[in-house]
This record gives structure tokens, sequence and C-alpha cells, in this order.
């Protein structure tokens, strides 16, 4: 069992040697199917919003573009070709890092790298916020990070006229050998004049229902969708699609924007497999069509 700082938030054991060594055996990594065609890719530019708008731009895996009230937040912002220990990326960001406006913001669900990017980070302005979980902190400091907020689950901070809510997950966290669960992990609620939330990564549990019971009238819910298979794996750490609209309906989300597939293969799931399951479990669900908001990467929606 994790011996780090964190270890008793996980929610189930983490997998052992036995479990990884069967995995490899299954082809990690290896696509049922290579569908990389099928991605829907919109790389039109970033449409003019005004200060009493609220849009949200998918530029990749998790990585969204959130202006609302004339403000500019990233989340778990990741530009770069390849990241440690997976394939190169399939598809290309959305936006062009060089197009975007200037950044109010930063949030870091954890440190998974194909979260926290470090030569992304790197790109952007050390006095630029970054709002981060508890542990994660030193990292951004090291790199001359001047406005470093680090948050456990419940906490909150205001930041440039909107409130952060660090909200729990399912989920984990390690960068190195030797630092498993030494940092949180989480999900954010960004209030403004919308209420939007972002998961991160996570399994399906309970907190879902929680965050929705304590921070009603959410507009907008930011969900992974791919990273699924295999299940008996998978399972505690990555929602699958159908748990993703189960999800939304615990939240008490009005729509689901969706995330975390078509960028880089880290699953054995074929690419689009994750989009096809999404609408598939939304209309079973009698959800709305309207309100999935099942974006092309690069596209743009208003609320």
């Amino acid at each position: 069992m994790p011996r780090g700082r964190f270890a008793d938030r996980l929610a189930a054991p983490l997998p052992g040697f036995g479990d990884v060594m069967r995995l490899m055996w299954a082809g990690a990594g290896r696509p049922l199917a290579d569908d990389v065609d099928r991605v829907p890719v919109l790389r039109t530019g970033l449409p003019p919003v005004t200060a009493g708008d609220t849009a949200l731009t998918w530029v990749g895996h998790s990585t969204y573009l959130v202006r609302t009230g004339g403000v500019s937040v990233l989340t778990d912002p990741v530009w770069s070709t390849r990241i440690p220990g997976v394939p190169r990326r399939v598809t290309p960001p959305g936006v062009a890092f060089s197009d975007l406006p200037p950044v109010d913001a930063v949030v870091i669900s954890h440190n998974h790298y194909d979260h926290l990017d470090a030569p992304t980070i790197a790109r952007l302005p050390r006095r630029t916020p970054v709002l981060v979980p508890l542990g994660l902190g030193r990292w951004f400091r090291a790199r001359g990070f001047t406005r470093v907020v680090e948050l456990d689950w419940w906490e909150s901070a205001e930041v440039a006229g909107l409130r952060f809510d660090f909200v729990p997950a399912q989920h984990w966290s390690r960068r190195g050998l030797h630092d498993t669960c030494a940092s949180l992990w989480g999900g954010w609620v960004i209030t403004g004049d919308r209420r939007l939330y972002h998961a991160g990564d996570s399994g399906y549990g309970p907190h879902f229902a929680e965050i929705g019971r304590r921070m009603p009238g959410i507009d907008a819910a930011m969900v992974p969708i791919g990273a699924y298979a295999p299940r008996w794996f998978m399972r505690p750490v990555h929602i699958d699609p159908e748990e993703a609209v189960r999800a939304v309906g615990d939240l008490g989300a009005r729509r689901a924007a969706s995330m975390h597939w078509g960028t880089f293969r880290l699953t054995r799931e074929p690419l689009t497999e994750p989009l096809t399951r999404l609408r598939k479990a939304w209309q079973e669900a009698g959800r709305d069509p309207a309100d999935l908001w099942d974006l092309a990467i690069g596209e743009t929606r208003f609320l």
C-alpha cells in the first residue's frame, strides 16, 4: 500500500505488480482499432467573447480554455506532442498556444504527466496565478511561479473575481518512483456568473453526488470519457462513458462537456469509441441532446 501523505484518501488499493504485469501481457496501450481519422478536429480559431459571455473551448485531452466574466482560465494545460510513458499525441491542440488570450488563472487537477505538463507550464508567465492540490505547490514554486494557491478538498480561493473550489475525485497521484500519493488529486468548481465543474480524472463514486449537494446549479460539467479499458484495471480511477452520464446526473449539472479522449493513446479502447458510447448513454438516460456538448477538438460552445 502506498505510504504517501494522501494514501488515506484512496478509495481502493492501487494495482499491484501482478496486476501491472497482467495488463502489459494483454497489450496495454495498444488500441483495438486505429480510427484516429474519425476524431473530430475543428481548428477555426477562438471566437470573440464579451464580458457577459461564458465560453468553453476544448483544446484536447483534459485541457479546456474557460472564458467567463472577462476572465480566462486554463484547465490541466497540455500542448506537448509527447508526454512520458505514452505514444506521441495523435491529434493537434485545437488552439495554438500563441493564440491564447492572457491567462488569468490555471487549475491543475493532479500531477500525472497527461494533466501536469512541464514544457507547457514553462511557457506561462511566472506571475500567472496557479491553483493546485495540496502537496503540489512546491513543484510550481521551484519553477519560479510566485502566485501559487494550494487547496485541500472543499477549500476555496478567489482569483480574478472567480471562486475556485477544490473538490474530491477518486484517483491518485505519482510523478516519480518515490512520490506515490505525496500530493492530492481532485476536481474544480469555478463560480462566477456561471458555475462550471472540471472533474480531472476520477473513478465513479459518491463524491459526485456530494459535490452536487454542496454546490448546486452546475451549468456545465467537463467530464472525462476515455482511458477506461480494460475495465478490471481502470474502473477504480477512470469513469467510462456510461458512468460519466451517471456522474453528470449525480452532480445535478445541466450540460456535459466531454474530454480525456481522442488525444493520446492511453488505454486499449478505440479512440472514437468513448464518443459513440457517450452519445448512446446520454440518449438512453433521456437527456436533452442539446445539453450534450460532445465537442470537436478546438470547438467552442457558449452558455
